[in-house]
């Protein structure tokens, strides 16, 4: 099998996700449009040299249904006869983009691809799809559904993280990304996003909080307490699953969960010759990929036993791995993970996460393997791994190498 490399990574800043955020005016197709041709700007791509777009998001309905990427290859500067492919794997949707583009490249199909994703939240609500799983009582009931919010308390309680715990990690979060704005380490990977005039609508992470400390966190109310307990609750359903737990600690809420926004995120992604052929200098290799099921109830522990596997499946060890990015979806999430795998946070999102910038469900696994790429370079390390906690029981993770 081929190498598959990295040639490009970028995304746009993220907007809050309301009606007054500042990409609330620019459609999911402009927003990832405008992704495709910086891409093909940056790298000089002209004609048919990319084999296909593929292009993840989590809420497939309304503008962003109707195989969205093919849309967005048809408003972009890219040649027609390149076409798109949409997927949905929910919060890994972005991350799942790259990797089928990698193993498509490895596997001989196509010399280059372009992947990502993108979710305009304040257009298409989260849960708009009506997603079976939630609203089938036939299924909900089989695989006792719960909301992912009870889902990471259910995490916090059965691995013993407490409300400071989730608090002190979000405040961190909220540190590391504003130090990284303000000492330019996005600036590589950052594409304004501009209006029909060319007046530059947010060049800059819009939803991040520097000031967030723990006594303003200890003020706000647990987000998923009523939900949980409020009869007829999700507790109850919980405990049906998990017996040993007397009672479901409460512990997330907005400032210790993701952040609802908008954003798009692409990667370019070739073979040995695609870059020889185009003159572009590969930025990394991408080693290892991998997915994997989950309990649906817990739900979100996949970064776990996903990196368990791809470490297996890969040949290494923990220890190999230089930096992690693990998606913050919740506080809990990461938490678990660096309880897991001993991992010190000094080498985790080091430069903040979604709990401080955002979660725009389908492009944030291609966020996270471009800041993963850039860290590395910046700190001239080698070997880095991404993972991503995904709705419904699921995880995914990508090992990338600098060459």
């Amino acid at each position: 099998m081929r190498d598959a490399f990295i040639y490009d990574a970028i995304r746009s800043p993220r907007g809050k996700g309301r009606s007054d955020g500042s990409l609330h005016e620019v459609t999911p197709v402009k927003l990832s449009a405008d992704m495709l041709n910086a891409v093909a700007d940056r790298n000089g791509l002209d004609g048919h040299v990319v084999e296909d777009v593929i292009w993840g998001n989590a809420t497939q309905v309304k503008e962003q249904g109707g195989c969205l990427a093919r849309t967005s290859v048809l408003a972009s500067k890219l040649d027609e006869r390149i076409p798109g492919l949409s997927i949905n794997r929910f919060c890994a949707s972005g991350m799942e983009a790259v990797n089928l583009a990698a193993n498509q490249v490895k596997g001989g199909a196509g010399d280059a691809y372009i992947a990502g994703g993108v979710e305009c939240m304040s257009r298409v609500a989260m849960g708009s799809d009506g997603a079976a799983i939630a609203v089938d009582p036939s299924v909900a009931m089989n695989t006792y559904f719960v909301p992912q919010g009870i889902s990471a308390d259910i995490i916090a309680t059965e691995y013993g993280f407490s409300r400071d715990d989730a608090d002190a990690f979000a405040v961190e979060s909220q540190k590391r990304a504003a130090a990284a704005w303000e000492d330019g380490r996005f600036k590589k990977s950052i594409v304004e996003i501009k209006d029909q005039n060319g007046l530059t609508i947010l060049d800059r992470d819009e939803y991040m909080r520097p000031g967030t400390d723990m006594q303003a966190l200890g003020g706000l109310k647990a987000s998923f307490k009523d939900q949980g307990e409020v009869m007829p609750g999700f507790d109850a359903v919980a405990m049906m699953k998990y017996p040993h737990l007397e009672k479901i600690n409460h512990i997330h809420h907005a400032g210790n969960s993701s952040g609802i926004v908008d954003g798009s995120a692409a990667v370019l992604i070739g073979s040995k010759e695609f870059g020889e052929a185009q003159d572009l200098k590969p930025r990394a290799r991408i080693r290892a990929t991998t997915k994997i099921g989950t309990d649906p109830t817990i739900m979100l522990t996949g970064p776990v036993p996903a990196t368990q596997k791809i470490l297996k499946d890969s040949g290494m060890a923990i220890g190999d791995i230089d930096l992690f990015e693990v998606n913050e979806a919740f506080s809990s999430v990461v938490l678990r993970f660096m309880q897991a795998f001993d991992v010190d946070h000094d080498v985790l999102n080091v430069n903040g996460g979604a709990i401080a910038m955002g979660h725009p469900l389908g492009a944030s696994g291609a966020i996270i393997i471009g800041t993963l790429l850039d860290e590395l370079e910046r700190q001239d390390k080698e070997i880095g791994l991404a993972t991503l906690c995904v709705a419904s029981g699921m995880g995914a993770a990508t090992i990338i190498e600098r060459v």
